[in-house]
């Protein structure tokens, strides 16, 4: 929800591109875990939903820093949300890493 409340200060001719370019990477990661819950018993799927919200992760982290770029957040604000984004990237990579310990059997 962070995300969504700092884009709306973004400027509106940015409506259609960063805003909601970060706002739907941002959202993606979350959707594509949930997907990847539901798909435990079967370890290659749920590990190809984690990777497809690996990538989501790596897209928003992008687009912050174009956010920072523009002067569109600050330095301070653009540091705390990647070290959130960080732990999200490396709680990912675990997951991938270690499926059995989140799969059904």
């Amino acid at each position: 929800m962070e995300i969504f409340e700092i884009t709306q200060s973004f400027p509106k001719d940015e409506k259609y591109s960063l805003t909601d370019q970060i706002r739907r990477s941002s959202r993606s990661i979350t959707s594509n875990i949930a997907e990847s819950w539901t798909k435990r018993i079967y370890p290659k799927s749920f590990i190809n939903k984690l990777s497809d919200s690996l990538v989501e992760e790596y897209e928003t982290e992008n687009w912050l820093d174009y956010a920072r770029d523009c002067n569109y957040i600050t330095t301070d604000t653009h540091s705390k949300l990647m070290l959130r984004y960080d732990e999200i990237r490396k709680m990912l990579i675990s997951m991938i890493n270690n499926p059995e310990k989140f799969c059904k059997k």
